[in-house]
C-alpha cells in the first residue's frame, strides 16, 4: 500500500530501528509510546487486521511477539508485559495494517490498559 506508514518502513522509505526481525514480521519502538519501551510488532505484508492474517503466519507472529517482549523485558528491567491488538476503528485501530503493541510493565507503574466505562 503506497500510503501505509508501516509498508513504507518495510520498503525503506521510512527509516526505522528494528528491535527484532524475522521473515514476515519486525518490531520497532512506537512513535507515541504509552509506556517506556512501548514497541510494535508489524507484518511485512499488508494485512488490514487480525482477521486478514493467514493462519499459517500465526506461529511466526507469536515468535516475533515473544522475542520482542524478551528483549524489552531485559532492556527495561520489566517484570511483565501487555500484548494489545486493535481491530477496526471502533476498537482503536489507527493504522490499517496489522500490528501488535508490546508494553513492558513494572509492578506499580500506574498504567492501566483498561478504561472504565462512563456511566
Amino acid at each position: 500500500m503506497e500510503t501505509c506508514i508501516f509498508c513504507k518502513m518495510v520498503t525503506g522509505q521510512i527509516n526505522s530501528e528494528k528491535i527484532y526481525e524475522n521473515e514476515n514480521f519486525f518490531s520497532v519502538f512506537d512513535a507515541a509510546p504509552q509506556v517506556e519501551g512501548h514497541a510494535l510488532v508489524i507484518s511485512k505484508k499488508h494485512f488490514k487486521n487480525s482477521l486478514d492474517l493467514p493462519n499459517t503466519l500465526c506461529p511466526e507472529l507469536m515468535d516475533a511477539i515473544k522475542k520482542t517482549a524478551l528483549k524489552l523485558i531485559d532492556k527495561y528491567k520489566a517484570d511483565g508485559f501487555n500484548v494489545i491488538n486493535n481491530n477496526f476503528a471502533s476498537a482503536g485501530q489507527i493504522v490499517n495494517h496489522i500490528h501488535f503493541h508490546i508494553l513492558p510493565r513494572k509492578t506499580g507503574d500506574g498504567y492501566s490498559i483498561f478504561v472504565k466505562k462512563k456511566k
